[in-house]
């Protein structure tokens, strides 16, 4: 019988199966759309329920789809939405919808947080981060100020994946990866940390053990096995949150190669061999899903996004190759235009939900192909931002950055791109994210490979690479600190217009 790795993906717009052969050969995929609920402004909440029926349907499609049952499957691995908040009873039963990764209502929180561990910088020390609205920490506390009668039955505290894990298994478990992005673990220790656990009064009963990537945390049940068509008795390993697991897909598991995830978002991810904190908690510092590894990591909002936003506003229904074939002709630097890509606020470098997006030196000379190209610029910069605070924060050696997401498909972009970061650029053959790094660890559980790093080896190939132009290089160089001082000149009239609004 062929030996299969499933790939569990829990994001916030789809519950995704992936099967793949030994080779690492994509048997088959199935995604089953999830609902996003906004009750109120702000907030961003889903049921647990519709997470565990999404996969199931997943799951069974992905087995009819590869002509399998359930016994093909050696392992399971997870991955998916870091950071929210799934609580549970002493009987396993969902209290309340779980608070999502991009929920908002928590600055308050996270201030009590800060307060609590002595201030911003003691914090950052003890967990590698500041304290962000979208983590789990202080969506916590909330609920214990603002529905106490929920905080009281609380038993379990689980990530979205680890919903699904418990699911499949009986067992509550998560990975060292995805616990990071709670604000509660000491990512030197790679465990839960007793000083942010006592200091914010959070039971340390209420978290599952934490488990690296590959290591096996159960086993499918009976009732999993029955909801699913997988074979009881089938091993599922921790996996890794959706950044991390992502990163193992597409094989940025060494230090020296960089994971960068041109997608809606903007996503720069640093493997590193012992844990780096940046010290103003301007970047992620979490653990790796690899046993012994970490990452920082920074996140660019409007990346992709920026140039969708140009498209559906400026030039509704242009094909983004007819809009975006014409600025390759514009010159280097767009001819003194710069776009600011804050079009939904910032995370890295600015933790600043009020930053705005704008257009910066425009003249009647410049044309759309001006604004096309100062929007693929715009996003280059930012994503710059995250590189010169990865040097800043210690680590060197960069040798190449490996880039995936819809944006990378412009070999435009990749050329800005590899210019303005002066780092050859490289696409490869696995474009299913984190589904696939899932599927990977779940095959080094299972012994297919030794090791992460090895199943990066045999199954992820470089197919193009874009080296930078060094005249480019020299002149982007030349712009890139009139782009960085737009924001300190304009965060003031930033929050202002947010008031006015």
């Amino acid at each position: 019988m062929q030996t299969l790795f499933l790939g569990l993906d829990v994001s916030t717009t789809g519950a995704k199966a992936l099967l793949i052969d030994a080779s690492g050969a994509v048997m088959a995929s199935a995604t089953t759309p999830l609902a996003l609920s906004t009750p109120h402004p702000l907030w961003s909440e889903q049921s647990p329920y519709v997470w565990w029926e999404g996969m199931v349907t997943s799951i069974r499609q992905a087995l009819a789809e590869a002509g399998v049952s359930g016994a093909a499957v050696a392992a399971v691995g997870l991955t998916g939405q870091m950071h929210g908040l799934t609580l549970l009873d002493a009987q396993g039963e969902v209290l309340r919808p779980a608070i999502l990764w991009n929920d908002q209502r928590t600055s308050a929180q996270c201030d009590e947080i800060r307060a609590r561990l002595g201030g911003k910088a003691r914090l950052v020390q003890a967990t590698g981060n500041d304290a962000l609205t979208g983590f789990t920490a202080p969506k916590i506390l909330w609920v214990r100020e603002h529905e106490p009668d929920i905080y009281t039955r609380v038993a379990h505290i689980l990530l979205p994946k680890d919903y699904i894990r418990y699911r499949l298994t009986g067992d509550y478990a998560t990975d060292k990866a995805g616990a990071a992005g709670t604000l509660l673990m000491d990512i030197r220790t790679r465990d839960w940390s007793p000083e942010v656990l006592t200091a914010l009064e959070i039971p340390t009963a209420w978290l599952p053990k934490t488990h690296d990537g590959p290591e096996i945390t159960g086993v499918i049940s009976a009732a999993g096995a029955e909801a699913t068509g997988l074979r009881p008795g089938t091993p599922v390993v921790g996996g890794g949150g959706d950044q991390a697991a992502g990163a193992v897909g597409v094989g940025a598991v060494e230090p020296g190669i960089v994971g960068l995830v041109l997608g809606t978002s903007g996503v720069v991810f640093a493997t590193t061999p012992e844990p780096f904190i940046e010290p103003n908690g301007l970047l992620h510092a979490f653990c790796h899903a690899i046993p012994g590894k970490w990452h920082l990591m920074g996140v660019m909002l409007s990346a992709a996004g920026s140039l969708q936003w140009y498209r559906d506003t400026l030039a509704p229904g242009m094909s983004f190759t007819d809009l975006l074939t014409p600025a390759a002709n514009i010159p280097t630097g767009s001819e003194g235009l710069f776009f600011l890509p804050y079009l939904t606020g910032e995370r890295t470098p600015y933790p600043d939900p009020l930053a705005r997006g704008a257009f910066v030196g425009l003249t009647v000379r410049h044309t759309q192909a001006h604004l096309t190209r100062a929007v693929l610029e715009g996003v280059a910069f930012g994503l710059r931002d995250s590189f010169e605070l990865l040097k800043a924060a210690g680590l060197t050696g960069i040798h190449q950055v490996r880039v995936s997401g819809g944006g990378a498909k412009s070999a435009l972009w990749r050329q800005i791109l590899a210019d303005v970061l002066d780092s050859e650029l490289v696409t490869v053959n696995t474009t299913e994210g984190a589904a696939y790094g899932a599927a990977l660890l779940a095959g080094v559980g299972a012994g297919a490979w030794a090791s992460a790093p090895e199943a990066c080896t045999a199954t992820v190939q470089v197919l193009e690479t874009t080296t930078p132009q060094s005249e480019q290089v020299i002149r982007y160089a030349q712009h890139y600190p009139l782009y960085h001082s737009l924001y300190q000149t304009l965060k003031s009239t930033f929050a202002v217009i947010a008031q006015q609004a």
